[in-house]
């Protein structure tokens, strides 16, 4: 019988009562090995280069040094897949954006039954984080957007993403200027997160960024993000494009779905949109896609090489969905390529 590799966890947390939560609870997976525990960033600097790791799990509020530092000063020296600890949205957030590959909502010790998810959560993203890709430079550099000559008002553009997808979207979308046409977007995250994320993306994108309320039109210039734990579907009337954002069971495992947008998007948009489907793990928007492309849609999936985790994107091409598979860093621009083809 061959013998099973476990994945190597290092527990990174300054309560020593969930420590031992975790080390329990982690050490009853098949799969899984703690190698160790941290109670600081300094102790865990020190627990990574004498124990190797494969995955690293990490609490943000720490005395000394806090996680979101440590991980600007760990990820240079030891690109480690780490899946952040936090009670708070704004603190994973920020850890995302300094390389942290998942995260998971810190539940409270005295429910149990919220324990019990949390530890299943942190589970299967313990197991994606080993197979992720982590660069010791998490943001690529900026290569320059062509100019958009011809910006058609009946043009959409539909982008999904999972793990890794927070920087992989906004490394798409950030340059996009603000005569671009509306853009429909679904990141695998829960309720809170997205509207944080989508205020960050605000911040920085030259678009209009916000999440997604019910019947929002699509308009030139704004990039709507599906809010957690609602679909959202595209729809056309008189006045042109505008969304559903509505509760509903998962499909494809998640809630928000891509399949579910790109299948909306597919049957109301047709040739006059366009499919990018960005890192993460599973299949997800992977048929939705295809479906897409058979409906006229100019195709778009991230490569193998500049994702994360090599998973939607790769089921997409093995099925024939996607056109063009192209490095994250090229991918704006051949947004705009196609726009001005389009519009011409």
């Amino acid at each position: 019988m061959r013998e099973i590799k476990k994945i190597r966890v290092l527990i990174v947390d300054d309560s020593i009562l969930f420590r031992e939560v975790l080390n329990k609870a982690l050490s009853s997976d098949a799969h899984i090995e703690i190698v160790g525990s941290a109670i600081d960033s300094y102790d865990a600097l020190e627990k990574i280069r004498a124990l190797n790791p494969d995955v690293v799990t990490l609490d943000v509020e720490m005395p000394k040094m806090n996680g979101i530092d440590f991980l600007k000063k760990l990820i240079p020296e030891h690109p480690l897949p780490v899946v952040v600890v936090s009670a708070l949205p704004i603190n994973a957030l920020d850890a995302l954006n300094a390389g942290a590959v998942d995260f998971v909502k810190k539940p409270l010790i005295r429910n149990s039954s919220d324990l019990n998810l949390f530890i299943n959560e942190l589970l299967v993203k313990i197991k994606i984080a080993s197979t992720a890709k982590i660069r010791r430079n998490c943001i690529s550099a900026t290569l320059p957007v062509s100019r958009l000559v011809n910006a058609s008002n009946d043009m959409v553009c539909a982008i999904g993403a999972s793990t890794g997808g927070t920087e992989a979207i906004l490394e798409v979308i950030k340059n996009l200027p603000a005569t671009s046409p509306g853009i429909v977007i679904v990141q695998h995250m829960p309720p809170v997160f997205t509207k944080m994320y989508a205020q960050r993306l605000d911040k920085i994108c030259k678009m209009r960024v916000k999440e997604a309320q019910h019947l929002d039109r699509v308009v030139q210039g704004q990039a709507i993000l599906a809010a957690g734990e609602y679909h959202m579907r595209l729809a056309k009337d008189r006045e042109g494009y505008y969304i559903k954002s509505e509760p509903g069971a998962k499909v494809s495992g998640h809630c928000p779905s891509v399949d579910v947008l790109f299948d909306t998007v597919a049957e109301t948009a047709g040739s006059k949109a366009i499919g990018i489907l960005l890192t993460g793990m599973g299949a997800d928007g992977a048929k939705g896609l295809l479906k897409m492309r058979q409906k006229g849609s100019f195709t778009i999936g991230q490569d193998k090489d500049s994702s994360v985790v090599y998973g939607m994107p790769m089921v997409a091409w093995n099925i024939g969905a996607v056109i063009k598979q192209l490095p994250l860093s090229r991918i704006s621009d051949e947004i705009i390529r196609h726009l001005n083809q389009y519009g011409r």
